[in-house]
């Protein structure tokens, strides 16, 4: 017999939402609910009538809709809630990065799905990319020897004022928009660092009235034992999306331009100098998303084991509150290994 098809609903009409259509569609689920603040709003009728989605109602009512799993690409600072309660309602959850605005709201996510033997995922496409899987094989399988430094860079040229992100409250700032992804990758190569230290240049005085400050660009150390990770991401850099990693082990080296995407539309390269002797591995383009929407959907039927259970999660949402703290104080800080 033909399985049914996995039926989700998104919350909200955010653009990331785009994406997550096609992927999802691509990954044989259905787009069933869309659920928004003003059911009746010309936008809303807009995206539906564009994409071919019925709308559920508030997002109350998408909740209670019959889906099996809820996408979440609100604002940061309405992660936890809807997420929480999509959970309590017996749903399966993506949610956007950061999961949460800290760790202990991270862990009370967590908890919230073991408990109901659900899955809950944050949402990093560019991990299922096939580039990034190449990229974990030739460092963890010692390829470049014994990492020394992680150069981990991610940041664009943010124009709109009215957006979220330039909002203190919502969960705003580079370290919780493009940041997370160096920090999730070195962490993905490495393991969990055992300090950081982090500076940061804040939203300047009255550049954003009422939003309260947000970091526009943030750098930082990571200590992972032996290896040290530079972390680079900013909101006002002239590139429009500039990305980048760079690994130096005592065996060679190892450089990825572009290496964040989860959409890729031109081929990914990865630059490898081994002993001196230069070669280059080419991905051709590839959608990150769709790849992430199959394993979620096959680990919510328990058709396979989650690659990246909440505790990952919790980990990650650890070193960015810890990053924060050394910027906003200047100290270093270490982790509990423990936690």
């Amino acid at each position: 017999m033909t399985e049914p098809a996995f039926r989700w609903g998104l919350l909200g009409a955010a653009r990331i939402a785009r994406a997550l259509i096609p992927a999802i569609r691509e990954a044989g689920g259905e787009v069933a609910f869309v659920g928004v603040r003003d059911p009746h709003s010309a936008r809303a009728q807009a995206f539906a009538q564009e994409w071919g989605v019925r709308v559920a109602g508030t997002y109350d009512d998408l909740i209670a809709a019959d889906v099996h799993a809820v996408y979440n690409p609100l604002p940061n600072d309405a992660h936890l809630p809807w997420t929480l309660a999509a959970l309590r309602a017996g749903k399966h959850v993506l949610t956007e990065k950061p999961l949460t605005l800290n760790a202990a709201e991270a862990q009370q996510l967590a908890d919230a799905a073991l408990q109901a033997g659900l899955t809950l995922l944050e949402a990093f496409a560019y991990r299922f990319q096939p580039h990034i899987l190449r990229i974990v094989e030739l460092v963890r399988g010692g390829t470049l020897g014994d990492v020394r430094s992680v150069q981990g860079a991610f940041g664009f040229h943010m124009t709109n004022p009215d957006d979220f992100r330039w909002n203190a409250a919502q969960g705003g700032g580079a370290l919780f928009d493009v940041g997370t992804y160096p920090v999730n990758l070195m962490r993905l190569l490495l393991g969990e660092p055992q300090a950081v230290t982090a500076a940061a240049r804040w939203t300047p005085a009255g550049a954003h009235p009422g939003t309260g400050d947000i970091d526009v660009a943030l750098s930082g150390t990571l200590d992972f034992g032996g290896a040290l990770g530079s972390l680079d991401c900013a909101f006002d850099w002239t590139d429009p999306s500039f990305s980048r990693l760079t690994v130096v082990g005592t065996r060679g080296t190892l450089d990825v331009p572009r290496v964040y995407h989860s959409h890729t539309h031109e081929p990914v390269t990865l630059h490898l100098n081994l002993g001196g002797q230069e070669s280059q591995e080419a991905f051709p383009p590839s959608n990150g998303y769709a790849r992430m929407v199959t394993h979620f959907q096959r680990a919510a039927r328990g058709q396979e084991a989650a690659l990246y259970p909440p505790a990952d999660a919790v980990a990650q949402a650890r070193v960015l509150d810890a990053l924060y703290a050394s910027a906003r104080t200047g100290a270093r800080v270490t982790l509990d290994a423990h936690a």
